[in-house]
């Protein structure tokens, strides 16, 4: 039986869903399973790591950043990468919408990694440089945001891992059938059991309850309304408010 997860090296604009839009590229053009949904997103603009699968409980575990699963990132940026910058990414940015939690960064040698089409453009005289960053939140668009804020801008963006799940041995354009770890199935089963304790909570009324005729919980008196309203005739002679 084929698994239930998969694993996709999304290219350079290709949107991470399988509706059209406009005259850009989708995941239709790559994977024709049905029932299969991306566990979490891959902006147009970035390549590598996307998960899919259909089972709605590892989506959401996947895609939560409640449940922490860590994302690695290969990123060419532009100038020389810093010390200083390395260090303000490993202590958190201070972005519009809030600070970044700390994340592991470190500057790495240019990876082993299929073209890109089109290729990156490059400037005369301004070297680039690639650093490896991993990230546990998914603010939108936040590792372009974070090279930006220390001040090195972001020219090529490749997710090369999702947890323990990587690009090794998976071309651009790729997909295979990956089978879940025992972590991810056991986080999994958690969330399912919390989710029965949350339908299964007292304070819930459940669908197939009835009210008992004549009983006080449910019984709304002439006299008492949700506010509990005043049942006295108003006075003709006070002025009506508006």
């Amino acid at each position: 039986m084929p698994s239930n997860l998969i694993l996709f090296n999304k290219p350079f604009r290709v949107l991470s869903q399988f509706s059209a839009e406009g005259d850009k590229s989708t995941l239709a053009q790559y994977i024709e399973i049905p029932e299969f949904y991306p566990a979490g997103r891959l902006d147009f603009d970035s390549e590598g790591l996307l998960l899919l699968t259909d089972q709605g409980a590892l989506q959401h575990v996947i895609a939560s950043p409640d449940f922490k699963l860590p994302k690695t990132y290969w990123v060419q940026v532009e100038g020389e990468i810093s010390p200083e910058a390395l260090e303000k990414l490993r202590q958190g940015v201070e972005l519009k919408d809030g600070l970044t939690k700390p994340a592991q960064a470190e500057r790495m040698a240019e990876p082993d990694v299929w073209e890109r089409v089109p290729p990156v453009r490059h400037r005369e005289n301004i070297p680039t440089s690639w650093l490896s960053l991993q990230i546990r939140e998914g603010k939108n668009r936040q590792v372009r945001r974070m090279t930006a804020a220390v001040g090195f801008p972001t020219l090529r963006l490749i997710r090369y891992a999702i947890g323990p799940y990587t690009l090794e041995n998976t071309k651009v354009g790729q997909w295979n059938y990956i089978e879940p770890t025992d972590n991810l199935l056991k986080e999994v089963n958690q969330f399912e059991e919390q989710r029965k304790r949350k339908a299964a909570s007292p304070n819930r009324r459940s669908t197939g309850q009835k009210r008992q005729p004549g009983s006080k919980e449910n019984k709304i008196s002439h006299g008492e309304g949700v506010a509990r309203r005043n049942t006295r005739p108003k006075s003709t002679s006070r002025p009506h408010r508006k």
